[in-house]
């Protein structure tokens, strides 16, 4: 999560009962639509992932597969450190855990995927441009960026879903301090960055949507 202003060490703990409240169990259909792709690579970025449950995921469904998770949040990254540890017998080993900025987090290695599960959603559009020029050089050639966020479809859905995405912002800045209020574009950025879209998928008529972005050769 972006540090600057922002606090999630509040809502760590009821953050699963808050989402199940909102939209049950949609956001984590969501986030495990692409698993059993992600789970072919071997090591992972995964930004954003608050409590940890699709890492958990992740680390299960690959032996072989290391991972560095990244947030501000110090709350959420113990809740996630535990959960992987009680499920993933060698995550102490797998499983490295930074408390940084995403902005200012600068990679050392080569990723053959980056997860951003609604996380690119709290940044305005000019840090998620350098968000993503920042990352995109450390995937790997023909590396996956998979992502999840919040989508204003088409049609009679647009204005409840403009409504329901503002609402949302809302109670995030109530509780967080986050000053974003609109959704940003991370398709640009993308595109810009040399990545194509290679898969997508929708939920709850094109409110929630998952992507596969892919590095070129």
């Amino acid at each position: 999560m972006k540090a600057a202003n922002v606090n999630f060490d509040l809502i760590a703990r009821p953050y699963r009962t808050l989402e199940h409240i909102t939209l049950g169990r949609a956001l984590e259909r969501t986030r495990l639509h692409y698993l059993p792709t992600a789970a072919h690579s071997t090591n992972v970025l995964v930004l954003g992932d608050g409590d940890g449950r699709f890492l958990a995921f992740l680390l299960a469904a690959n032996p072989n597969l290391r991972a560095t998770a990244i947030d501000t949040s110090a709350a959420m990254l113990r809740l996630l450190r535990q959960r992987c540890e009680a499920t993933i017998p060698d995550a102490d080993k797998r499983l490295r855990i930074v408390q940084s900025d995403a902005l200012t987090f600068a990679p050392a290695e080569s990723y053959d995927l980056i997860v951003t599960h609604f996380f690119l959603d709290c940044f305005s559009q000019l840090d998620l441009d350098s968000l993503i020029s920042r990352l995109a050089p450390s995937l790997a050639p023909k590396g996956l960026w998979l992502l999840s966020d919040f989508h204003i479809p088409a049609g009679r859905l647009a204005v409840p879903a403009r409504i329901f995405v503002r609402g949302l912002y809302l109670i995030f800045r109530i509780l967080t301090g986050l000053r974003v209020t609109q959704l940003p574009d991370h398709a640009s950025p993308l595109t810009r960055a040399g990545l194509s879209r290679i898969a997508s998928h929708s939920y709850l008529g094109g409110i929630l949507t998952t992507e596969l972005w892919q590095a070129p050769l």
